[in-house]
């Protein structure tokens, strides 16, 4: 017990001993506009879709939206899925025209197993998809199904999440919405005896969606 004592004693002493006497050696202006991450020449749609998937996302690249429509129908009818849930006007147009069977009901969204939601933008540096409280799909669509399909585009790419929140100030005027989230990969926790679990607190596949709305452009 003495030892022990003694050593916590000397580790306090120290500790007040630091506190009490300044370093004397001056820290200089920190760099906050110098790139920490090694740049890539990849397009950034190439960079999103393998930061993405090494979180285990699925990602499909569609050249255009009648792209969109083919790649949603095979993969919609080779999962099987359905109760598909959708509040966002444009989304809902797509399907409409695709003929694809959906909800936007709220008496249906508990029963919700797919939830197709678009983005405020894409961070290729981090494979991650930004979504804000603004969007027509508010804040319990993205977490409540589960699955989720995120429908974006590529003028929605950004390279950092500093991009994409100018972004999205620029977009509402100056002010931020009161929930801004980041979502990489599907939820997933290794809280519980060390074992990873995907779903455990939100959609357990995450689908990105993503169509080319430049080349048209070009």
């Amino acid at each position: 017990m003495q030892n022990s004592t003694t050593s916590k004693e000397k580790i306090l002493k120290q500790i007040r001993k630091a506190l009490t006497h300044k370093s004397s050696q001056e820290i200089g202006d920190v760099d906050k506009e110098s790139e920490i991450f090694t740049s890539s020449e990849e397009p950034l749609e190439i960079q999103f879709a393998q930061n993405f998937l090494a979180l285990n996302g699925k990602f499909i690249f569609c050249e255009n939206e009648n792209e969109f429509i083919e790649n949603f129908n095979f993969i919609s009818k080779d999962n099987n899925w359905k109760n598909l849930f959708c509040l966002e006007p444009a989304i809902k147009d797509l399907l409409n025209k695709a003929n694809i069977k959906f909800s936007d009901q709220e008496a249906d969204f508990l029963a919700t197993d797919i939830g197709i939601t678009l983005c405020e933008c894409l961070v290729a540096r981090t494979g991650s998809v930004m979504i804000t409280s603004k969007q027509a799909s508010g804040r319990r669509l993205p977490i409540y199904a589960n699955e989720h399909v995120v429908i974006a585009y590529t003028s929605q790419l950004v390279i950092h999440v500093k991009d994409g929140l100018k972004l999205i100030r620029e977009k509402y005027n100056g002010q931020l919405p009161s929930m801004i989230s980041t979502i990489s990969g599907p939820s997933r926790t290794a809280d519980i005896e060390k074992t990873l679990v995907q779903g455990a607190h939100g959609p357990k596949e995450i689908y990105v969606f993503l169509i080319d709305d430049l080349a048209a452009v070009d």
